[in-house]
């Protein structure tokens, strides 16, 4: 994913002279095409990621489309102040871009993992959250970021993520899913890097005579209520799958959603990380595994639910 954030900001660097990129000391090399070609419009902050966050509010005050970029934890809970106060409460057209969401970096311990930063950001006013799938949808959440007037979250994962989409979707929207396998018992509404483990949870559920519909929930805010209202009309059983916290994230934005709406609640299952630190060592497969949040793994607790 973040190979594919580098290579269409470079583009779109090209296209619009207010895009200035601020990377909290990560992916200098990673940015070597921008920097050549916009040497001015790149800006390594350092470990100071709240004082990069002010920067980046007082850039888009100048007129400037500014983009803060680097590892998840320290581009949210570090700077939750200034991202609230500063860029927020402005409602400032400043794009944060985290890469490593989740349990990416799982190996590298606590400090790394980033398992409650949705639930922080969604509930900022005027923020938008956006979880891309694969490098695809990166590509397609960076363009409608950089067009909107406000503040965007996009939460990444880290490389050699999977790709699901052949291209670039065009319909990509912000808060308009996008259907990838259709189905008609089961819906499964995967967020950011869980897309894959969505897709093999489908084809378990598939071979077991499941009929699974399969559904990138890309924005977590907001969420497309249209897409839900049809999903509790129409399914037995509607599960978000998020490598978040069960708390906060989009099972909880989809939970608030239905009691809002007065749906039929006792047909939605969250499937997230739970409310306690991940504290055994091992890297993001191993860790998935021992949280229940392989594909295989999601489909015989969504098969045991409908039993």
């Amino acid at each position: 994913m973040r190979n594919a954030f580098a290579d269409e900001l470079t583009k779109i660097g090209s296209e619009d002279p207010r895009v200035v990129l601020l990377s909290g000391d990560i992916g200098n090399r990673l940015f070597d095409k921008f920097k050549a070609a916009n040497p001015a419009r790149f800006l390594n902050c350092g470990v100071a990621e709240q004082n990069m966050t002010g920067v980046a509010a007082g850039m888009a005050m100048s007129g400037l489309r500014p983009i803060s970029y680097t590892i998840t934890p320290f581009v949210t809970t570090r700077c939750l102040e200034q991202i609230r106060t500063d860029v927020c409460y402005h409602e400032l057209p400043v794009t944060i871009v985290s890469v490593g969401a989740g349990l990416s970096y799982a190996g590298l311990g606590p400090t790394h993992h980033a398992c409650e930063d949705i639930s922080f950001l969604r509930s900022i006013p005027n923020m938008k959250v956006i979880c891309p799938g694969d490098a695809f949808e990166v590509r397609a959440a960076l363009r409608a970021a950089l067009k909107q007037d406000g503040p965007v979250y996009i939460r990444m994962g880290k490389k050699g993520e999977p790709v699901i989409h052949d291209k670039v979707p065009e319909e990509f929207k912000i808060g308009r899913a996008l259907q990838i396998e259709e189905g008609s018992e089961v819906a499964i509404l995967s967020t950011g890097n869980m897309l894959p483990e969505a897709i093999k949870a489908r084809i378990a559920l598939e071979a077991q005579g499941i009929s699974t519909n399969v559904v990138s929930f890309h924005t977590v805010k907001p969420v497309d209520g249209a897409y839900l209202e049809t999903a509790f009309e129409r399914f037995r059983l509607v599960v978000t799958l998020e490598e978040h916290s069960l708390i906060g994230g989009l099972g909880s934005a989809v939970a608030e959603w239905a009691v809002d709406n007065r749906k039929e609640t006792k047909k939605l299952m969250r499937i997230g990380t739970p409310d306690a630190f991940y504290k055994i060592s091992g890297e993001q497969q191993f860790a998935r595994e021992h949280l229940g949040l392989t594909g295989w793994q999601v489909a015989a607790r969504i098969q045991q639910e409908l039993t």
